[in-house]
């Protein structure tokens, strides 16, 4: 017996009814990104490892998927490199090319390599799957979808009020209710400056960005293994966990702060963003979170996080500003700021709190009954006019029993299913009946489209 077939761990089948929900989640993203005027690319799975490597931190590059190269990949490694079984520097003879981590680093290469095509401030959204080699658990996935959007060329902080305004609007139409919650990487940087420790801010980003997930405790036992000290991790405590309302902690931060020209700075552009906000009546609450660090290298200024309030999961939206992203593949000065919807992540608290509405998930509308040659060819007719008007009908393609047929569309949760017989075509009419409430009446093709379509 042949054994079942599995797939990858971290990745999942999609059924036409999840398939549904997930064009519902894209269609919604989609369509408020075109209100803010930003336009879609897309760009190829795999990128060269030279683009991709040191974008993403230490902890990132281990998470490239890593793709082999075809032909004989063995040619001009030596026996010496074989036998050491180095991994990572085997890998890197072996493979030029991997899955994309994200959608940012991608679209700073296309920036860069379509400069001269490109009418700047550059708008533009990209809603593609990116891989990373995590271990798979609860709403963390190897393989999930991004829906981005980002602006380059920009210094505007108008554009991170406009992003925040996106994120407020895509929730509000889900029915999710979240908190944004907002920091600066400028705002850390003046930290780790004011604790004595300025040259370790990477170390001091990655451990904050945990502190949800692992703990103060663990936190700060991090923080000591990268050797900052104990006085300064002692002066980051009271910081970190700052509390009050977003203006009581940008008072304190600006007091705390007064020695650092870089971390007033980000003080100053969260002022702004966030009494912007204040104007526009947001419908989801923000919050300044000096624990928010957002782990990726590449951020300098605001960043963000969007948490869901009903459900338990990871962070389900996230982005900030990246000055010099565009720097590293040689065009200096490409500032960007960008947004990243985590659609499978929206997927599962959509499911979770049983948000769907129900035209979302309903595929075809109407169903023809098969009693046989000629009644399929009257119902022909008619079907042709309805899926004109925008119906999505279909018949069942063979004569079966009755019982089987309407088997089916309960099964597919069809509302209506329209019955011709001899009686029915003999008046030119079908019968209609309602799925949910069981009546039936018999009605034109005219009557039977405007049953459907009011």
């Amino acid at each position: 017996m042949a054994a079942k077939p599995g797939i990858p761990k971290g990745t999942r089948d999609f059924s036409p009814v999840e398939m549904a929900k997930r064009n519902y989640i894209f269609n919604i993203i989609r369509d408020v990104y075109h209100l803010y005027g930003f336009q879609q690319i897309e760009t190829p799975s795999m990128e060269m490892l030279s683009t991709l490597m040191g974008k993403y931190g230490e902890e990132g590059d281990k998470l490239l998927f890593k793709i082999q190269n075809s032909g004989d990949y063995f040619s001009g490694i030596t026996d010496e490199e074989l036998l050491s079984r180095n991994a990572a520097k085997l890998a890197s003879k072996f493979c030029e090319k991997g899955l994309r981590y994200d959608l940012t680093v991608p679209f700073a290469r296309y920036v860069v390599m379509h400069r001269d095509e490109i009418t700047f401030p550059f708008k533009r959204y990209q809603i593609q799957p990116v891989w990373r080699a995590d271990r798979p658990q609860k709403g963390r996935y190897r393989e999930f979808y991004q829906c981005d959007a980002d602006v380059v060329g920009s210094d505007s902080l108008l554009n991170e009020v406009e992003l925040m305004q996106i994120v407020d609007t895509v929730f509000t139409r889900f029915g999710i209710r979240v908190c944004i919650k907002i920091n600066n990487r400028k705002i850390l940087t003046g930290i780790a400056e004011i604790i004595g420790e300025a040259d370790k801010i990477v170390d001091i980003t990655v451990a904050i960005d945990k502190l949800d997930k692992i703990g103060l405790d663990n936190v700060n036992k991090e923080l000591a293994e990268k050797g900052i000290s104990e006085e300064a991790i002692a002066k980051l405590q009271p910081i970190i966990l700052l509390s009050g309302t977003n203006a009581e902690k940008l008072a304190t931060l600006k007091t705390v702060l007064s020695d650092s020209e870089t971390g007033l700075k980000g003080v100053e552009e969260s002022e702004f963003i966030l009494n912007t906000l204040q104007t526009m009546g947001l419908k989801n609450e923000i919050e300044l979170d000096l624990t928010l660090a957002r782990g990726l290298n590449y951020y300098t200024g605001a960043i963000f996080e969007v948490k869901a309030l009903d459900v338990q999961i990871g962070s389900i939206t996230g982005g900030g500003r990246y000055d010099n992203l565009t720097g590293v593949f040689g065009m200096a000065g490409g500032s960007g700021v960008g947004i990243s919807f985590g659609a499978d992540r929206i997927f599962d608290v959509l499911n979770q709190l049983e948000l769907y509405p129900k035209e979302a998930v309903n595929g075809t509308q109407l169903l023809f009954i098969n009693f046989g040659e000629k009644e399929a060819a009257f119902s022909m007719g008619i079907l042709s006019k309805a899926r004109a008007a925008g119906i999505r009908a279909e018949i069942f393609p063979d004569a079966a029993k009755m019982k089987k047929q309407m088997s089916y569309a309960n099964v597919k949760n069809i509302p209506f299913v329209a019955i011709v017989g001899e009686n029915e075509m003999n008046e030119g009419k079908a019968m209609l009946k309602n799925m949910e409430s069981g009546e039936q009446q018999l009605v034109t093709a005219e009557e039977l489209i405007g049953a459907l379509t009011k």
